[in-house]
């Protein structure tokens, strides 16, 4: 299946102007053979935590940009969004930082970013998620983490054995990229999975990004990767390289944990 990050500016808080910007992204995705796309974190909004408009009901119009994309095109497309879950009760209303990917048949697959970042005020205004997600896209065992998560490679250890390709849109700063770089590269390493970074380029919020997305095999190995500007990166991803990779270098089998 062919994988395209699309490292992509974002407008603050206007998610109408990034809908009709980040529409003519994917359609450049999709005719150079994209079957998934993946789009940055908060890609509708920027990493806007503080801002009163930066929240929206489970199932809004960001997803619903998702979904409609998706069937338009009969391709997979993911990205993160501020959703206030449905279960949520009056008293908290606080959204999850939820990476939604839609299907081209319609359907939604949600993961809610475990761990919110603190450091940039996120824990005081969304709410960590619990549950670890992965899901079946054609043959391909698909884990979703969103950012912050990247840090904590325990949660990516739990789902090696199931997991094909890791997924980790974010909205990660210039002055850390290499932490950025380095930490997706390892995940690969240590998971012999595929990764697909996709970070965001420009401003927003006091802070400057450099892109720097990633797509990596199994080995480690950079298959596409863009520093500074918008673009496209795509790469073949196959569970067949995922087997290959494991069954010539069988360190899995040697985690005592």
């Amino acid at each position: 299946m062919k994988f395209a990050a699309v490292q992509h500016d974002i407008a603050w808080c206007d998610r109408q102007a990034n809908f009709v910007h980040l529409s003519e992204l994917i359609a450049s995705a999709v005719d150079r053979g994209a079957e998934f796309v993946l789009l940055s974190e908060t890609f509708s909004t920027g990493f806007a935590v503080e801002s009163p408009d930066f929240a929206e009901e489970e199932g809004g119009p960001s997803s619903q940009f998702l979904l409609e994309r998706a069937r338009h095109h009969g391709v997979w497309i993911g990205g993160s969004c501020p959703e206030i879950p449905a279960e949520s009760s009056a008293d908290d209303r606080r959204p999850a930082n939820t990476l939604v990917v839609a299907a081209p048949d319609g359907s939604v697959h949600r993961y809610r970013k475990i761990h919110p970042f603190t450091f940039g005020g996120e824990d005081r205004h969304v709410r960590p998620g619990t549950e670890l997600v992965t899901i079946t896209v054609g043959d391909l065992r698909v884990s979703l983490f969103v950012c912050y998560d990247l840090r904590f490679s325990d949660e990516f250890w739990q789902l090696a054995r199931d997991t094909d390709v890791y997924l980790v849109p974010a909205n990660w700063p210039e002055p850390r990229r290499e932490h950025w770089m380095t930490l997706l590269r390892a995940r690969a390493i240590e998971n012999q999975a595929y990764v697909v970074g996709c970070n965001r380029v420009g401003s927003g919020g006091g802070l400057h990004y450099s892109g720097d997305s990633c797509i990596l095999d199994p080995y480690g190995d950079v298959l596409a990767s863009q520093r500074y500007g918008e673009g496209i990166l795509l790469a073949d991803v196959t569970a067949d390289r995922v087997k290959e990779v494991r069954e010539r270098f069988r360190f899995l089998p040697d985690r005592r944990s």
